[in-house]
């Protein structure tokens, strides 16, 4: 059974932090909380930690996992042809409940599960997370939870869903509760309105607000693929 580590004074956030670390370090996964849900976590650059997150929660590589970084500057080493409406979107809404597809860097060597070379990035609005992202570098997080269950909003939710197949667990205490909104920017770099493929947390009428007419209606329907190269969403469901 998974082991919960607190996170309630310096002592105990550093032993959280330290055996986070060390199993994210030998390819295992763990739980950690985030401003919206607790997410299932593993390294982004290890295909192996990356298929025990997918076995986890039993899903398959059709869905990958998004990715959650520590600050703005980690995402230009992570994706390019990033549209200035997408970085206005991530200064506006970053860190907050806003996970943004982009084109994945194509010198990156990860294996993210069938993202058509894209990446969906997110700066959590959670100092815990962003300080244990900063210890381990990127990380493919998904919600903590068995496919098709209700996301997990507390650690003992988290525990008692995977519990069996996590080791460390980390409690922030209760979680937000609403996953994030998922914006597919990639078609901006090809003259289209970004899509939300996702509603969550943060409002449609705030998107909105910074993209205007680059935003797809509500009722818009899926564009019509331009390629074999042209880049596909990456609509895993997202912590």
């Amino acid at each position: 059974m998974g082991q919960i580590y607190a996170t309630t004074d310096s002592l105990d956030l550093l032993a959280a932090v330290r055996a986070a670390r060390t199993a994210i370090a030998s390819g295992e996964v763990i739980v950690m909380p985030t401003d919206t849900v607790y997410g299932i976590a593993a390294d982004a650059f290890s295909a192996s930690a990356v298929q025990r997150l997918l076995d986890a929660k039993g899903r398959t590589r059709a869905t990958p996992p998004p990715v959650l970084v520590a600050n703005h500057e980690t995402l230009d080493a992570l994706a390019e042809n990033v549209h200035p409406l997408a970085r206005q979107l991530f200064e506006r809404f970053a860190p907050g409940p806003l996970t943004v597809i982009l084109q994945a860097m194509g010198s990156l060597q990860w294996d993210l599960g069938e993202t058509n070379g894209t990446v969906a990035l997110r700066i959590p609005d959670s100092r815990l997370a962003r300080e244990l992202l900063k210890e381990t570098g990127p990380l493919a997080v998904s919600s903590a939870n068995k496919h098709g269950e209700a996301a997990a909003t507390t650690v003992q939710e988290a525990l008692d869903a995977l519990g069996e197949v996590v080791g460390v667990f980390l409690d922030g205490g209760p979680a937000g509760g609403e996953a994030s909104t998922i914006v597919d920017a990639t078609p901006l770099t090809r003259g289209e309105p970004a899509r939300i493929v996702r509603q969550g947390a943060l409002s449609r009428e705030l998107i909105e607000e910074v993209l205007g007419d680059k935003l797809a209606p509500v009722d818009a329907p899926d564009p019509e693929p331009a390629g074999e190269a042209e880049p596909k969403s990456s609509t895993g469901h997202e912590s």
